[in-house]
């Protein structure tokens, strides 16, 4: 328990080295520990943090690490130039971005959230496309075929995506099927990926898969993120900012 929380994930075949027994007592071990509910067992690995995450409202999600996506949306509203036109997800990191966003300058956003276009339209400097289509109740944002259908209409810069979950193995996901397909439609309109997640999204699984991790440029989280899930990350050739 010592070297998880240290490490924030340990492989079994290290376990079994450092603690010089065989792999089949290592993984007793795990599973004892994981019924009194002190780790999870994931890819051969025994982690702290349950890897499934489930959907939650946008109201109940705000006040969850709050600051850190606050300083995530600043750190990420630098790189959006003059003129740029950019493409922006739902989620309340999102939210958090577009709070920060200049909007004395020229600008058109393109984004999937309710909130995010009513934040931004208050700039008349900044043009809003809102993509249509039934809304997702939780994350109150447009989703399905007339949304995606919207985008082919369109080729941007940038996409700046929250997720509910990013993993190197099995990369981006969320928790709602239809979200992750439109995700995978918006990145196939950009230019680049920047990935805006705060440190508790790492080593996390939503029921969706929205892409692998090979198709992120960017990926901006605050200092709490695991020192070896950061170099994990980077010798994958991620570029992970830390704000």
């Amino acid at each position: 328990m010592t070297m998880l929380r240290e490490m924030g994930s340990v492989p079994v075949t290290v376990l079994a080295e450092q603690l010089k027994v065989s792999d089949v007592t290592i993984r007793k071990d795990l599973n004892s520990l994981e019924k009194k509910n002190m780790l999870y067992r994931s890819h051969g690995s025994a982690i702290l943090i349950n890897p499934y995450t489930n959907d939650r409202h946008i109201n109940e999600k705000e006040k969850q690490n709050a600051e850190q996506k606050r300083a995530i949306g600043a750190y990420a509203a630098k790189s959006v130039m003059p003129d740029d036109t950019i493409l922006i997800a739902s989620g309340t990191t999102m939210m958090a971005f577009a709070r920060e966003i200049n909007g004395e300058q020229r600008l058109t956003a393109i984004t999937s959230a309710l909130s995010v276009a009513m934040i931004l339209a208050k700039h008349d400097n900044i043009d809003v496309i809102q993509l249509g289509g039934p809304l997702r109740n939780s994350s109150v944002s447009a989703v399905g075929p007339f949304a995606e259908q919207m985008l082919a209409n369109f080729t941007c810069s940038k996409l700046f995506i929250g997720v509910d979950g990013i993993d190197l193995e099995y990369g981006l996901t969320t928790t709602n099927l239809l979200e992750a397909s439109l995700n995978r439609v918006m990145i196939n309109s950009v230019e680049k990926v920047i990935v805006l997640a705060d440190s508790s999204k790492f080593s996390r699984k939503g029921f969706s898969k929205i892409c692998d991790i090979g198709l992120v440029n960017q990926v901006i989280t605050d200092s709490n993120i695991n020192e070896r899930t950061y170099h994990l990350f980077t010798d994958a050739g991620i570029e992970v900012s830390i704000v």
